[in-house]
């Protein structure tokens, strides 16, 4: 394991509970999407070499950890998530002596690499999945298999096992000729569901596990982890199957949701103390963080509480679906912070006194923040960009910085339906403009380039060039997604020369966190809860105090009366006290401009 180059933080000062306190309790996390950060053969995607010759810019930055999206063989439905080798390289990413080369750089610079992780589905092309389309074979039961329902033809309409519709639209269920049953999958068909009621699936993904982490890994970001635990009767049967004793959820537009009896199922808890205890009891310097989208946030508190034995943290989505009626990504309400803070503030509460709590606001699977709550316009952008990486990494928890999050990028704004590649825009687009949803085109890709995917995906701005460093300029080939237009404007060049850019505003933040222990693992209060743009609270660790104060608007705003008042009875102003702001200086006049935000000791 790689040695930290952090201060430690003392155990007088309680983290998440645990003695000592974690490594990672005031570090910070950077995210690679591999197929977008950095092409380095002009073949159009992103690559482990590639990666490796930016691990300077990574360290730069002054992060702890690279968290690594899929990079393992795969067919690329759900651009990697759909895993057919988990102990092999893709070779359009590289091979195992180029992932071998990136943790060795990577921890030779003081950074730790946390390995992205599908153990909920495999690809269907895994090797497991083709053996068990054999009744016969060993791996029959890994899979979640079922008959088609009496009186149905096997593979017409109605004879699904139940009504269940994917995430990613149509069935959850299809129909295998060769088996002669139905198997389920959450997302795309090319994803089928692991059974993890089977322990010899457990003890295969536990041997996998060890074998990476025995190879030099320092972790793993576990996808949709919470959807490892189905719920089924005494007899084994799902909601809705025939002869069960479990009724389905009501249908809408044709199919009904796997979401109750496949979100925090009955076992959860019991998988995750069993994975601990075989793959990371004995060893140190490890992180483990889940992907928790639907679970509640009270279970965040039980999930991450070290006494337990489960995960270190876990990626809560209400804060980041909030945005939509009933959660719906496709039915987008306006963007309110009393919202936001609301949300975010249980989500701290949860984990005051154990546990711990990851701090996002993209990742690969989230349109670029200042576009979606912000305000990307020229005149806003930085200043939008600052102010909600001052609101994010202030609060308690470890932040998780997306790859180009740092520069302020932006959503694409793309505006045709070919420019997409991500499956669950496209079938998104299918299911509201094709299906019964009723939306026009011009609708639909209005929305897309709000909410897609995609807008998180396109390449890393690295220079103004042609395809803005991400290949070369004269490359033949065409990057797997398009560039964004304004990477003149918005890279990673122009801002690392540039003292007021957002990157240099992260490297303070980053380095703040890293020094400051109010700011590493300070109690959080939340006061002026009323104001409908200000966000406000206060982080304390014994006699020390820290003001943070963000306007969260593109309009002036008045300081609220909590945070005058803690600021009056500080005494005179003082240049001293201003820890951090996003402008340089203190708000003038007591108001606060348009996304303007500061971090003050009272």
């Amino acid at each position: 394991m790689v040695e930290q180059q952090r201060k430690a933080i003392p155990d007088e000062i309680r983290t998440n509970g645990a003695t000592p306190n974690p490594w990672w309790a005031n570090a910070v996390v950077y995210q690679v999407y591999p197929r977008s950060f950095q092409d380095s053969n002009d073949d159009g995607f992103g690559d482990i070499p590639g990666i490796i010759s930016r691990l300077d810019y990574i360290a730069g930055l002054g992060v702890d950890v690279l968290w690594l999206s899929p990079v393992y063989v795969s067919p690329q439905v759900d651009n990697g998530y759909d895993i057919a080798d988990y102990q092999n390289i893709d070779p359009r990413f590289g091979t195992m002596d180029d992932m071998d080369e990136l943790l060795r750089q990577a921890h030779q610079r003081g950074l730790k690499v946390v390995m992205d992780l599908v153990v909920n589905h495999t690809s269907d092309e895994h090797a497991w999945f083709q053996a068990s389309r054999d009744k016969n074979d060993e791996h029959a039961d890994w899979y979640w298999w079922r008959p088609a329902r009496k009186g149905h033809e096997p593979g017409a309409p109605g004879a699904e096992p139940n009504k269940w519709g994917s995430y990613f639209g149509g069935s959850a269920w299809t129909y295998d000729l060769k088996r002669g049953e139905y198997y389920l999958h959450q997302y795309s068909s090319k994803q089928p569901d692991l059974n993890w009621e089977n322990p010899a699936v457990r003890k295969a993904i536990y041997a996998m596990m060890n074998w990476w982490m025995d190879r030099g890994v320092d972790g793993f970001r576990m996808d949709v982890i919470v959807e490892i635990s189905k719920r089924v009767d005494s007899h084994g049967h799902l909601p809705g199957e025939q002869g069960g004793h479990i009724p389905d959820l009501p249908a809408s537009h044709g199919y009904s949701t796997p979401f109750l009896a496949c979100t925090d199922g009955p076992r959860l808890d019991e998988f995750l103390r069993e994975m601990r205890h075989e793959v990371f009891d004995g060893r140190d310097g490890y992180l483990t963080v889940g992907e928790a989208p639907g679970l509640r946030v009270k279970r965040d508190g039980v999930i991450t509480d070290p006494a337990n034995g489960e995960l270190d943290m876990m990626f809560l989505f209400t804060h980041v679906l909030f945005d939509g009626k009933n959660y719906d990504t496709w039915n987008p309400i306006p963007f309110r912070m009393s919202a936001l803070r609301k949300i975010l503030a249980k989500e701290q509460k949860v984990v005051r006194e154990a546990g711990w709590a990851s701090l996002y606001f993209e990742n690969h699977d989230q349109p670029r923040v200042i576009s979606r709550w912000g305000d990307d316009s020229e005149a806003m952008r930085v200043r939008c960009a600052k102010a909600f990486a001052l609101l994010l990494h202030m609060h308690r928890g470890t932040p998780y910085i997306f790859q180009g999050e740092e520069l302020g990028m932006t959503n694409a704004h793309f505006t045709r339906l070919d420019q997409y590649r991500d499956i669950q825009s496209l079938n998104a687009y299918r299911d509201h403009v094709e299906g019964d949803y009723g939306m026009s085109p011009d609708e639909m890709l209005d929305l897309l380039a709000k909410r897609s995917r995609d807008n998180a995906r396109t390449p890393m701005q690295w220079d103004d060039s042609r395809y803005a460093g991400f290949m070369s300029p004269d490359a033949d080939a065409e990057p797997w997604l398009a560039v964004n237009p304004n990477h003149d404007a918005i890279n990673a060049k122009a801002e690392m020369a540039d003292l007021d850019s957002v990157y240099s505003f992260y490297k303070r933040l980053i380095e703040l966190r890293h020094k400051n222990m109010v700011v590493a693992a300070g109690d959080w209060e939340l006061i002026d809860r009323h104001d409908e743009n200000v966000y406000a609270f206060v982080r304390s660790l014994g006699d020390e105090r820290l003001l943070v104060v963000v306007n969260c608007s593109s309009e002036e705003a008045a300081i609220p009366r909590q945070s005058a008042k803690l600021i009056s009875e500080s005494g005179e102003l003082d240049d001293g006290r201003l820890v951090i702001s996003t402008t340089g200086a203190f708000p003038s006049e007591g108001r606060l401009g348009p996304w303007e935000g500061f971090v003050y000791k009272v």
